[in-house]
């Protein structure tokens, strides 16, 4: 199962504490680590990535960063995840190398299936679970509907929102690929 977690360094409670977590994490076998730090500016971006990238390569963990193409393609990591909504990963396969992988965040089956038709190698699906940190997005979908996405696109879902250790496995058993999460990881 695919352990995806997704960076806040303010939830950590600073940059310095959310590189010791990170790495503290990575220890504890995290797979995938997207850096979502959406109020720095380019150059401190561009930095906390580097940063987060020498921390992982040991560990060989894939590194994203969110929204962000360019900063991505300058650091030489992964890839990208992509906001619903944004320009479509098939768009930006005319600019990135062969292995760069695009995922994309999606709330509901309709998303989920753009993303796929539109060439995203993996999605996150969320609220599965009720959550504070995902208002807006309505009711969480449940292991049923989690469970209806996976057999709905052949790409790798991460089941967001809400995840604990108690329903990880749950969410393995309806068909994710894997979790993803901010405090599931950084407050453990």
């Amino acid at each position: 199962m695919i352990r995806y977690l997704i960076t806040d360094r303010l939830l950590a409670g600073g940059t310095e504490a959310l590189l010791v977590k990170v790495a503290k994490q990575l220890e504890r076998g995290v797979d995938w680590i997207q850096v979502r730090e959406k109020d720095l500016n380019d150059r401190q971006l561009f930095q906390l990535v580097g940063e987060i990238k020498r921390l992982a390569i040991p560990f060989g963990a894939r590194l994203f960063v969110n929204s962000r193409v360019d900063i991505a393609l300058a650091a030489e990591i992964d890839g990208v995840h992509l906001p619903e909504g944004s320009i479509s990963p098939a768009e930006w396969r005319r600019i990135t190398p062969k292995h760069f992988q695009i995922g994309v965040s999606c709330h509901n089956l309709e998303g989920l299936r753009r993303a796929w038709e539109e060439g995203a190698d993996f999605a996150t699906l969320s609220p599965i679970f009720p959550t504070a940190s995902k208002p807006g997005y309505g009711p969480a979908l449940g292991l049923e509907k989690l469970a209806e996405a996976c057999q709905a696109v052949p790409i790798p879902i991460l089941a967001l929102g809400g995840i604990t250790w108690e329903n990880a496995e749950l969410c393995r058993q309806a068909g994710a690929a894997g979790i993803a999460g901010i405090s599931f990881f950084l407050a453990a």
